[in-house]
């Protein structure tokens, strides 16, 4: 039997078949791959398409025999759902799309997704980007966010969801969007050096002065 995560997928509840999650970056999709989903889904008789929390659509309730020529006629990556990795970046329409947006969001999901998805941390790590704060794109509850104002951008840190869920605290603010891809870099790197196994920015965040952070990443 595969076990969580192993080629790309997730055991299911009732311990027998798979769900198949493949990378779809910001869940934005073309048409002709949704297509190629659905038609894959219905030949090898999956029970559900299910668009998932972190905008990605897996293909629920496949048998094990299956998974392989699943992934081989999909020709998609993995999107990374388990493991100490990035497992997403989640992106709201931002200026691309919405009347509301303030900043290009989608543009800046883009960019993180394509450096960090899938890059092995010390915990499971989340990132997040809203183009205004309303925040749809859940940033208040992700390691990394970031919020779209009129001035810029605001860089938000160790959130999480969760048994014990952590609000975000504000780091900077008023940034461009190649501060805010040095910030993180930053962050990143400072996160990989000094965190316990399996521990989340925000629990580690707790673990010291809020301000001590923020002079390490900011020179404050």
């Amino acid at each position: 039997m595969l076990q969580d995560g192993e080629k790309g997928v997730i055991i299911q509840r009732d311990k027998k078949t798979y769900a198949v999650a493949p990378h779809i970056p910001c869940g934005v999709v073309a048409p002709e791959t949704l297509r190629k989903l659905a038609d894959v889904a219905e030949r090898y008789g999956a029970q559900a398409l299910k668009v998932t929390s972190a905008s990605r659509i897996a293909i629920v309730g496949v048998d094990e025999k299956d998974v392989d020529a699943i992934w081989s006629e999909l020709g998609m990556s993995p999107g990374f759902a388990v493991g100490v990795c990035v497992r997403s970046v989640k992106a709201c329409p931002g200026t691309t799309f919405c009347k509301r947006g303030m900043q290009d969001s989608l543009s800046l999901g883009m960019k993180l997704d394509g450096k960090y998805h899938g890059m092995e941390m010390p915990g499971k790590f989340k990132m997040g980007v809203s183009g205004c704060p309303n925040q749809c794109a859940e940033t208040c509850i992700k390691d990394i966010g970031v919020v779209g104002s009129p001035k810029g951008w605001r860089v938000l840190v160790g959130g999480n969801g969760g048994a014990k869920a952590r609000l975000s605290r504000e780091l900077a603010k008023e940034l461009t969007e190649e501060q805010v891809l040095d910030l993180i870099e930053k962050i990143i790197a400072y996160y990989k050096a000094n965190a316990k196994p399996h521990q989340r920015l925000g629990a580690m965040l707790d673990k010291m002065e809020f301000d001590e952070f923020k002079s390490a990443m900011l020179g404050e």
